[in-house]
């Protein structure tokens, strides 16, 4: 027993022995709740590796994962003097040269958005390395100790989340970087689950950490063992490769963040942030989405007038005759735009059409359209596809500004690469130039530029009405695509193949934020038979001046308060499974007398849509119960009494 006691010490001794104490780093969130710990330690190959663990409110989180960077760059070898193989793992054999730290604790106002004012509190710290000095032995021929190149590992710790990212400070020789890979790894604790989706508009799967077919999606929202539900997210991707999760070949229960292709670059420059969020309440994850945005830098435009949030209507029927009765129709419904779909310029995936003119199949006259809806206080959006933007970016937005269009919406986008995810970010701020605001279709997923260029309104990138998921599916979208940022979901009303109830296609106009929100997506004016309980879209808002996620649990159901002035709107839904559901109106005025207009599925009224609209009267500080039908859901409106 004394010698296997003694065996033990020992190896706990050698394991303590192979982390570098001097580069021991810890950093803690403003209230505490996180800690992140950064150190080195030598590999089983011998070599300094960095490494991180990560915990929340004394649970872990990511368990020891490795740091770095994977680098191919026969320039650098050769102005170095290493020897080819030493320099593909830019993690391994980095000499610690110190830490710098700094705390910001600030508010902002986004020129839109779910909350008037959004808090920017983090500590950071910036722990710094330096590539050159090797050992004797590994010196190659020309190698002068004099030239090292530098990188930093950025953390900051928010009370919403922890970011990590690597920096390359700007060289003396002009180095230039080919960024093959990162080592970034989050060894999650055993028995994780994970909200596996295989691509942006894919489904979901609840998977262990193993058997995976190919990558799963950012954000990957995860339900630990130990009660946690975490989510890990990419933020300021801009002119890098996008990341997704694959499985880690020889770590069990580790995911590895694996980018889409190289990367070149010239630093000074920053990789883009790898976000973990973690929070009891899963309902928390919602609430702390915010540090996608704060991960951003902030608004780059002076004049932001013309953005204007809103409303959107389709246009199914390319011909004047339709585009007209739409844009009265959404001038009835208090609608704000509408939307001239793809085909209006000719066949999309085709190089040879060209989007300067209508196609001659159709009866289509923009510029006298445009007119006609800015009389009614109506804008007009337009649909490109990407072929045609690649060829006639530049020739389009001086000739769309001349027809009066406010926005164009992105078709079929290319994304992952470095090329294309830097021509897209690019194009946005050119049609900012132009004053157009932009939607960007199919696979692109937000990382938060929008706080940046705020002409970037929404997205696709989900899995939405285009693909008529089930309530299933959208009970999990607030957790973790929605995360992300906003998403053009595309909500339908009349259409028959919905997989949920009306009343579920309300509230998502709630729940799910878009500050374009497109109405009635595969609708048009003449589905409307005097529905009463259309007066919730009339009514209901894009963007918000505050709001409150009261309840809710990923893939069941989710509960949204909302306010704009001083009316408050609710969402509920639910997944397939009928379930009663309170809500608590804590968000009101305690005591002041509220009157409660409700929009909920009742089998029992004589409407084709089975939507009962019914007032109550309340007190703030009261509860509501209502029983939500399967795939069913609740809207509110909640208005004060005036005296």
């Amino acid at each position: 027993m004394y010698v296997l006691c003694v065996l033990l010490c020992f190896t706990l001794t050698i394991k303590a022995q192979a982390i570098l104490q001097e580069t021991v780093q810890k950093l803690k969130s403003p209230n505490g709740a996180y800690e992140f710990a950064f150190y080195q330690k030598h590999n089983n190959a011998g070599e300094k590796q960095m490494y991180y663990t990560l915990s929340f409110k004394g649970k872990m989180v990511v368990k020891e994962s490795e740091l770095g960077v994977l680098i191919e760059n026969q320039t650098f070898e050769s102005a170095l003097g290493i020897p080819n193989d030493t320099c593909k793992v830019w993690g391994e054999n980095l000499n610690f040269t110190g830490v710098q730290r700094n705390a910001v604790n600030e508010t902002w106002k986004p020129v839109y958005g779910e909350n008037a004012v959004i808090r920017n509190n983090y500590n950071e710290m910036t722990v710094s390395f330096r590539k050159g000095e090797l050992p004797k032995e590994k010196q190659g021929d020309g190698y002068d100790k004099n030239k090292s190149y530098f990188m930093n590992v950025v953390v900051r710790a928010y009370d919403e989340g922890v970011a990590v990212r690597y920096h390359f400070p700007e060289p003396t020789n002009g180095l230039f970087l080919h960024i093959v890979g990162e080592q970034t790894q989050f060894t999650m604790p055993e028995g994780t689950l994970a909200y596996y989706e295989p691509w942006a508009q894919g489904p979901f799967s609840l998977l262990p950490l193993k058997d995976w077919k190919g990558q799963s999606e950012r954000p990957l929202t995860m339900k630990l063992a130990n009660g946690l539900t975490v989510a890990i997210a990419e933020a300021q991707m801009t002119d890098y490769a996008r990341m997704k999760f694959s499985l880690n070949a020889t770590k069990p229960n580790t995911l590895q963040a694996t980018i889409y292709s190289s990367v070149d670059v010239i630093p000074a420059y920053s990789t883009p942030w790898r976000v973990i969020m973690a929070a009891e309440k899963s309902t928390d994850l919602v609430v702390n989405k915010d540090i996608i945005l704060n991960l951003n830098p902030e608004n780059q435009l002076r004049d932001v007038s013309w953005i204007k949030p809103g409303k959107v209507i389709r246009v199914a029927k390319m011909t004047q005759a339709d585009a007209k009765k739409c844009i009265d129709f959404a001038a009835e419904r208090n609608l704000q735009y509408v939307h001239l779909d793809a085909g209006w310029y000719g066949p999309e995936m085709k190089m040879s059409s060209t989007a300067t003119t209508v196609s001659e199949t159709k009866d289509l006259n923009i510029p006298e359209l445009s007119a006609y809806a800015a009389t009614k206080g109506i804008g007009l959006w337009v649909y490109v596809n990407q072929r045609a933007l690649i060829q006639q970016l530049d020739s389009i937005l001086p000739l769309y500004k001349k027809w009066g269009i406010k926005g164009i919406k992105f078709g079929f986008v290319q994304v992952g690469n470095q090329r294309w995810t830097t021509w897209l970010h690019e194009a946005v701020k050119k049609c900012a130039e132009y004053g157009f605001m932009v939607d960007i279709h199919d696979e692109y997923r937000p990382t938060g530029f929008s706080r940046t260029y705020p002409n970037l309104m929404t997205q696709e990138g989900i899995r939405g009405n285009e693909e008529m998921p089930d309530a299933n599916h959208n009970t999990i979208l607030p957790f973790t695509r929605f995360l992300a940022g906003p998403a053009d979901y595309t909500i339908c009303y009349y259409r028959k193949d919905i997989k949920n109830t009306h009343a579920h296609q309300l509230a998502l106009s709630v729940v799910y934020y878009s500050p374009i929100q497109f109405m009635y997506w595969y609708d048009q004016p003449s589905a409307y038979q005097g529905e009463s309980e259309i007066e919730f879209f009339d009514k209901v808002k894009t963007v918000w001046d505050e709001t409150k996620v009261l309840d809710g649990q990923v893939g069941e159901y989710i509960t949204v308060a909302r306010k704009t002035g001083s009316d408050w709107f609710v969402g509920a839904i639910t997944n397939n499974q009928a379930r009663k559901i309170t809500v608590p109106t804590t968000f009101l005025e305690k005591g002041k007398k509220y009157v409660v207009k409700s929009f909920q599925d009742d089998d029992n009224i004589q409407t084709r849509t089975k939507v009962a609209v019914k007032e109550q009267f309340i007190k703030g500080g009261s509860e509501l119960v209502y029983e939500l039908k399967a795939s069913g859901g609740v809207a509110l409106i909640f208005s004060e009494v005036k005296k």
